[in-house]
């Protein structure tokens, strides 16, 4: 007789709990939210705001959930007690309350674990607690916020008539960073400059670091730190301090060949470089875009497998913490297989002030779980996260590397110049999760040694613009300036990707024209609302909110009343700014600049975006030549005006066919000479002159080629008669 039901969210993790807790338990699963705000009342909002207190009309999500619900329903009349298990985040909470709500449960009991794995489950399931209604006002907040903003705000960018389909509390603030960068990469001028070095015979360059009486101490470095959305390890190159004209950098190679040089400073020593901290959701999700090349949405949805399967901790954390138990078996694994490694003291990080310590950071659950037995059963996809994951959780518990730094300063007459070298000592943590860059030797110099300069030279250089941002560069800027939390990164970035406001190009974010569009707008009708500032003043709400610190229904009408109801009174004015009633924004749509001048104005002509060229662009001046429009050709390899098409009038008659007196190898009759254009040149083959019989599926390979010979054929070769 089943006595007890386990309610979780994912059906995933069924089958796993089913043997972890035995007959005496069913475990069903919500499969999520099962419910959501109705479509019904003022503006379809779903729910009414009256003085301060707010009343919410929740529905079914969808037949599914209906049928769901209808299945849990059924289980609880057949047992004698209800648990809650679902995930444990603010968004769980609110789902365990949808649940309690629904199928009528008065005092359920509200379990939560991290990791599923039977000590954690069993542990959790005699340890239970009440819901928390803290969690709950804030799940139930961000609900209706969300969809004060996404159905007030998005009817203003209906009226521009272009696509644009919708406004997100979260959603618009994340496409304003992807705007703005676009914008500052299009107004970008570059500059002309030069970099300056000097190579000596000991075994090294320095580069040009000022005068004497200009330059600052260069000794000052700055600290190393962790950044887990850099592709690859390799350092910036190395670069002399900026000079701005080639006749300056002349002088100075001039006056470096002059003067003799000299060690005047000489610096080595020994640098601690810490280990990383364990995975939180963010700094996942950018290690596995910038090593593995997931995107956000995709890397959530592979650990979301590895935890279903009990392989990691929960995937949703801003927390660095990890458990007392697992630091002791992650020390344990290094005694037995990395000696040299183990730490008198782990080192200690710090979670971002937001994060819910109650969680741990994302780990593996058995540190000592084979990965040869694992490679067979996982898929490639989820095996490299989880390794990912083990690696960096093991590197976490690590001793420091340790880097030799060394640092010279040369003077030459006046002119100081740089050098700087490391070479990894220990590698530490880094064997496990390797981010420090490669060796770079310096000789062993001496203080007021004498050097000889074998050369000196200049290179010219251009600034760049400020670069697109990656998915995982994306995802660490919202997290920087609390854009979000770790539940909405993925899903952000994948809306609007999906609304077309962006695209993925050469892996960077680009906005497209509806992107900067919308954004356009936006900043003038809710400007608030795309201010990074902004938002992560309403996520410290919702947070305080969580925390009990603030009514979640005095913030939500407060924050309505005294700002959403007078901002969109003004964006509105926005919108009838125009005659026609509609959007009326000015924006000059910008085009990415190409290397081509227009042979009129001689302006570069603008890369213009089209799917029907092969090229997916074509070229057309901006500046006032209406008719410069240029396309490639693959046969010339330029770019050339459009062909005018011939239009064959009535009175124009075909060319005449000349009959040869060579035989059609299969019918006999005589063969034609055909002429026909291919890639912009005129050119001539001998086919069947009946043209019936070409239809015959035995004369498809009637067709002899001019060559230097005479006439051959891919089947019939060489034509003699």
């Amino acid at each position: 007789m089943i006595k007890r039901l386990l309610v979780v969210e994912s059906p995933g993790k069924v089958k796993k709990l089913s043997q972890i807790l035995g007959s005496d338990w069913k475990v069903l699963a919500s499969c999520g939210h099962i419910r959501e705000l109705s479509n019904e009342g003022d503006d379809s909002l779903g729910f009414v705001m009256d003085g301060s207190n707010v009343r919410c009309n929740y529905i079914p999500r969808d037949q599914r959930a209906k049928e769901t619900i209808q299945k849990l329903k059924s289980a609880v009349r057949q047992v004698d007690e209800v648990v809650l298990a679902t995930d444990p985040d603010r968004e769980g909470e609110t789902i365990a309350w949808h649940l309690k709500e629904t199928l009528g449960l008065r005092e359920p009991k509200r379990v939560i674990y991290t990791e599923i794995t039977a000590s954690a489950v069993q542990s959790a399931i005699a340890n239970p607690r009440k819901l928390d209604q803290n969690l709950i006002g804030a799940g139930l907040c961000r609900d209706c916020l969300d969809k004060l903003v996404g159905y007030k705000g998005s009817p203003l960018v209906w009226a521009l008539n272009n696509g644009a389909k919708s406004v997100g509390r979260v959603q618009s603030a994340t496409l304003h960073l992807i705007c703005q960068r676009e914008n500052e990469i299009l107004a970008f001028v570059p500059q002309d400059y030069w970099s300056v070095w000097v190579d000596y015979a000991e075994g090294f360059r320095a580069f040009y670091k000022g005068t004497v009486d200009s330059a600052k101490d260069a000794a000052e470095q700055e600290p190393e730190t962790h950044d887990d959305a850099k592709v690859g390890n390799s350092p910036e190159t190395p670069e002399s301090k900026r000079v701005l004209s080639e006749a300056e950098a002349t002088r100075l190679v001039e006056e470096a060949q002059r003067h003799p040089h000299q060690v005047i400073h000489f610096e080595g020593k020994i640098v601690n470089r810490q280990p990383p901290p364990p995975f939180t959701t963010s700094s996942l999700q950018q290690a596995a875009g910038s090593k593995l090349r997931f995107a956000p949405d995709k890397t959530m949805i592979v650990a979301q497998k590895l935890y279903e399967a009990g392989l990691i901790t929960y995937m949703r954390t801003d927390s660095v913490m990890l458990s007392p138990e697992f630091c002791a078996s992650a020390r344990k694994w290094l005694e037995q297989n990395d000696p040299p490694n183990v730490p008198s003291q782990v080192a200690k990080h710090r979670s971002s002030k937001s994060a819910q310590e109650a969680h741990e950071a994302i780990r593996p659950t058995d540190v000592f779980r084979p990965s040869v037995q694992l490679r067979l059963e996982l898929p490639d996809d989820e095996f490299n996260l989880y390794v990912m994951i083990w690696k960096r959780s093991i590197a976490s518990q690590c001793r420091a590397a340790q880097l030799r730094k060394t640092f010279v300063i040369t003077q030459s007459g006046s002119l100081l110049w740089s050098a700087r070298g490391q070479v990894i000592e220990f590698y530490g943590y880094a064997r496990y999760w390797n981010n420090l860059s490669k060796d770079s030797v310096l000789p062993s110099l001496q203080q007021g040694q004498t050097l000889k300069l074998e050369n000196a030279g200049h290179e010219q250089k251009q600034t760049q613009p400020p670069p697109r941002y990656s998915e995982p560069k994306l995802v660490q800027l919202m997290e920087r300036k609390g854009i979000g939390r770790p539940s909405t990164y993925a899903p952000t970035v994948a809306t609007l990707k999906k609304r077309n406001y962006v695209e993925l190009k050469k892996d960077h974010l680009q906005p497209t024209a509806l992107g900067l569009e919308v954004d356009a707008f936006l900043l003038k009708a809710l400007p608030d609302l795309l201010e990074a500032e902004f938002t992560a003043k309403m996520e410290d709400a919702l947070d305080a909110i969580s925390e009990g610190k603030n009514s979640w229904q005095h913030y939500l009408t407060s924050w309505n009343q005294n700002y959403f109801v007078p901002a969109l009174s003004k964006a509105k004015t926005v919108v009838a700014s125009s005659p026609t009633g509609k959007a009326h924004v000015i924006t000059e749509r910008k085009y990415e600049t190409s290397k081509t001048r227009c042979p009129e104005c001689k302006n570069f002509l603008a890369k213009i975006p089209s799917s029907k060229v092969k090229k997916k662009y074509f070229l057309k001046c901006t500046k006032g030549c209406e008719n410069v429009v240029l396309f490639w050709s693959d046969f010339n390899k330029t770019w050339q005006p459009p062909q005018a098409k011939t239009v064959q009038t009535e009175n124009q008659q075909k060319p005449p066919v000349k009959m040869t007196a060579y035989p059609c190898p299969v019918c006999k009759k005589p063969l034609e000479e055909y002429s026909y254009i291919k890639e912009g040149q005129s050119k001539k083959m001998l086919r069947c002159c009946d043209p019936q019989s070409r239809k015959d599926t035995k004369h498809k390979d009637v067709a002899y080629f001019s060559t230097q010979k005479g006439w051959w054929s891919p089947k019939f070769g060489e034509l003699n008669c």
